[in-house]
């Protein structure tokens, strides 16, 4: 069973229908603990407001079941903020992160005189990395849809799974133990985000 958490933010009903359409049935959108503690995978999905999605999380008591479940080796997945939750923080905000893989987050910063905006907005090239079950089978550039200020800073490339390009290169799906962390919405990437959660749902 995949649980996508419920915590009143993120695009739940977009990741659990386009999780159905490519024929997963045993999904289900909750906060429950017994959901949580039973669930093969859990999805976080992602926000832009990081202290908020960490508040919410906290005022639900969620925290402390997702890391238990990450910890024991089953294998949580994440979008946009929810790739920074699982780092060691870097920032500026107020929560933690929870510190489950060996990577701070940082904001992207640019000289004045470039023309990029932050935060970085819509459909980006995304590079294949390394093979693994999240990646196999997609195309070495492929497109997704992205919505972040903010991205997973790895001093061990063989963290990075996948790589963007928005001034630099950031990593863009990153791994960890037993998480994966995805920095773009693959349930606003139309046909690439369907790939990567069938990977998700049926290799990983």
């Amino acid at each position: 069973m995949i649980v996508i958490l419920d915590y009143e933010m993120g695009n739940v009903g977009s990741i659990q229908n386009m999780l159905r359409k490519i024929g997963v049935r045993e999904v289900t959108i909750s906060r429950d603990a017994g959901d949580i503690r039973r669930a093969d995978r859990l999805i976080l999905p992602g926000v832009g407001a990081f202290d908020a999605g960490m508040e919410r999380l906290r005022e639900f008591g969620l925290p402390d079941l997702i890391r238990e479940h990450a910890l024991g080796g089953e294998s949580p997945g994440g979008s946009a903020w929810g790739c920074s939750c699982w780092g060691r923080t870097a920032r500026r905000e107020r929560s933690p992160a929870w510190g489950c893989c060996p990577f701070p987050c940082k904001r992207f910063d640019f000289p004045p005189e470039t023309a990029l905006k932050i935060p970085h907005m819509g459909w980006d090239r995304t590079y294949v990395r390394i093979q693994t079950p999240l990646t196999e089978g997609l195309e070495p550039r492929e497109r997704y849809y992205y919505v972040h200020s903010y991205h997973a800073a790895c001093e061990d490339p063989a963290l990075v799974l996948m790589e963007c390009e928005y001034g630099y290169r950031f990593p863009s799906a990153v791994y960890g133990g037993s998480v994966y962390g995805v920095q773009f919405h693959p349930e606003k990437s139309h046909l690439y985000g369907m790939k990567l959660l069938k990977n998700f749902a049926e290799r990983c």
